[in-house]
């Protein structure tokens, strides 16, 4: 065995044990999907009685009762969370995933995260011989449903490379980098999606105010220059007024905040001036303001309409 490679045996479903924690609505299908594929998946729930928690027992995964007794028991253990905050009190909390984890082991965080906190869980992971990998994802409930994800992975690639039959169930993989690398892609990611949605946002508003229908705008760009994935993805719904959450408006706010806030760096050679991004950033707070946080992002389009009267 090499340094960068301490796993002797390759992942698979009769050997590999799988720890999940955020069972959310992208973390219940993305875990749904792990099991589906026939691997054995143990589970912590902070709120035990949830839907998703029982429907994941129903499907042969196991509840255990803190994050240090799923980590004692697992090989790689995924994150789906909300918050950084979340994540660091999850992993790095006295009774958190690496005060039980076994050498050799990997937590695998595909929140969407502060590339800071990705590389000091990464340190810490390290010295206790395991492994931390920031794989944050993109493709919402549609994509982790599918196993349709953009898996942004940053860490050590030698790892990252061992956990790809995991990934493979999920969607795919791209290794980005060093540890942080895959939250600042994610960042990059939703500063693209952002846009887009304001863009598919403005479009539709204006269409609807010019007395042109809608749907007929639709079909009718999409498979010009306008369209992007962003409007497959979301068009429909939002002219469907369909705004169930894939992704939750107010975790948008968070993901921006981490591109545009530069009030934390420490490296003026970083600090990037993102006024598209900050504006994105404030109509997604104007959703939070509207008592909305918690639809989906293509409910972006409601703030536009609120602005115009509707």
């Amino acid at each position: 065995m090499g340094t960068l490679t301490p796993f002797p045996n390759p992942i698979t479903p009769s050997q590999t044990r799988i720890g999940w924690i955020g069972i959310g609505v992208m973390g219940a299908a993305m875990a749904s999907r792990l099991l589906s594929a026939g691997y054995s998946l143990s589970f912590y729930a902070r709120t035990p009685s949830k839907p998703s928690s029982l429907s994941l027992q129903s499907q042969g995964a196991v509840l255990v009762s803190s994050p240090r007794d799923l980590a004692r028991s697992c090989d790689v253990i995924f994150t789906m969370l909300g918050h950084p905050p979340d994540v660091r009190q999850i992993v790095l909390d006295s009774d958190g995933l690496l005060s039980g984890l076994n050498p050799n082991s990997v937590i695998v965080d595909t929140t969407s995260s502060h590339p800071a906190l990705a590389r000091e869980i990464f340190s810490a992971a390290r010295k206790i011989d395991c492994w931390a990998v920031d794989a944050p994802v993109s493709g919402g409930d549609i994509g982790a449903r599918d196993g349709k994800l953009a898996i942004l992975a940053g860490g050590d690639g030698e790892v990252v490379k061992w956990l790809t039959p995991s990934f493979d169930i999920l969607g795919k993989v791209t290794y980005m980098g060093q540890a942080g690398c895959g939250q600042s892609c994610k960042i990059g990611n939703q500063i693209l999606v952002g846009a887009n949605l304001l863009g598919l946002s403005e479009g539709l508003v204006f269409a609807e105010k010019a007395g042109l229908d809608v749907g007929q705008l639709f079909e009718a760009v999409r498979s010009g220059a306008a369209g992007s994935m962003v409007m497959e993805l979301f068009g429909e719904r939002m002219i469907g007024r369909d705004f169930r959450p894939g992704g939750f408006a107010e975790y948008h706010v968070k993901d921006l905040g981490m591109g545009v806030d530069v009030v934390e760096q420490d490296d003026d050679e970083k600090v990037v001036v993102l006024p598209g991004a900050a504006l994105c950033k404030q109509l997604f707070s104007g959703m939070v303001a509207n008592g909305d946080g918690k639809l989906g992002t293509q409910g972006l389009i409601t703030v536009i309409q609120r602005l115009n009267g509707k």
